[in-house]
């Protein structure tokens, strides 16, 4: 019979956080999804904000949870990374549960949560339920406290932002 200890050590670890998808797109969506993105402080290079609401320093890149995303296919609504306008999918994250000030590490890339995400009108082309049901729990907006460069599979990591 194996101890509790020679059980546990025979256990996956658990995965990192990880992205799954960058997306960006020209004006509206989806976005698509691409092989890597720049990030500056403005947000994915070649995403558009073309609506004022959007181009603020506090709404550079927008994060959804893939776990999110596959319940709302369970639900019905035909998602996949870009559809809902996101910039980030990522997965294990679980960045709904997530508080404004956390910063958010990819490679260089820091990203730190400024305010929960709300759901976009365009999202009624998906289906006009979307919206509604998507309230809540719709992602994270962030502003940009270092460039680099994104790619999906990069893990991510967090913490809460430094005490000055």
């Amino acid at each position: 019979m194996k101890s509790i200890n020679e059980t546990n050590s025979l256990q996956k670890p658990p995965q990192l956080p990880r992205v799954v998808a960058v997306c960006a797109s020209s004006g509206g969506i989806p976005k698509l999804t691409l092989p890597f993105a720049h990030v500056t402080r403005d947000g994915i290079e070649g995403d558009q904000h073309n609506h004022e609401k959007h181009y603020r320093p506090d709404r550079a890149v927008s994060i959804f949870d893939v776990e999110t995303m596959r319940d709302l296919v369970v639900e019905g609504f035909p998602l996949e990374p870009g559809t809902a306008g996101e910039n980030l999918t990522v997965e294990g994250l679980h960045v709904q549960e997530m508080q404004p000030g956390i910063l958010i590490k990819i490679g260089a890339v820091v990203l730190q949560l400024e305010q929960p995400r709300k759901p976009c009108f365009v999202l009624d082309t998906i289906n006009p339920r979307l919206k509604e049901a998507i309230l809540g729990r719709c992602g994270f907006m962030a502003s940009v406290a270092n460039e680099g460069t994104i790619e999906p599979g990069m893990t991510i990591r967090y913490q809460q932002p430094f005490e000055q």
